[in-house]
């Protein structure tokens, strides 16, 4: 994973997840492991299996969390409201369509449910970068060359 920017709102959600999962959340893994074994033999037992899968999958996360913060940049998007940044969130017409569209640009770790997520390092995301409302783009799509004019652009935190 590459260093990632992220607003400070998603840094202080992702920090509160780290916590959980590193304190109740180890706690509560424990005690089903310990349940699960107090049922018997462990060969052919369901539930201990299925903790220690959840136990593997929450490790995984945890990595995943401590590695993404001790690496993250912190970036406010107060000052970027004119030109799309890392963060930002942006309204988006393509040629020969009326329908506005919403895209953040950022991190995967930022998603939200009313707007899709769309890297910096993707073909958009490159094209987007650091234009400004009124400015049209063209870049590569998998079905071909694309052209979107930015309609709009909001901080995303």
């Amino acid at each position: 994973m590459t260093d990632v920017s992220l607003t400070p709102e998603t840094y202080r959600r992702l920090r509160e997840e780290l916590e959980e999962l590193t304190g109740k959340g180890r706690v509560e893994i424990a005690r089903a492991i310990e349940a699960a074994r107090a049922l018997g033999d462990l060969s052919e037992n369901g539930d201990y299996h299925a903790a220690k899968e959840a136990q593997g999958k929450m490790e995984a996360r945890i990595r995943q969390l401590q590695h993404l913060l001790s690496s993250a940049t912190v970036v406010d998007q107060a000052d970027h409201h004119d030109r799309v940044t890392q963060g930002s969130i942006v309204s988006l017409k393509y040629e020969g369509d009326d329908e506005i569209q919403r895209f953040l640009v950022g991190s995967i770790e930022e998603k939200r449910e009313d707007v899709t997520v769309v890297s910096p390092a993707s073909p958009l995301g490159q094209a987007l970068m650091d234009k400004g409302i009124g400015d049209t783009v063209t870049y590569e799509a998998p079905s071909g060359k694309l052209q979107v004019e930015i309609v709009n652009i909001e901080p995303g935190g």
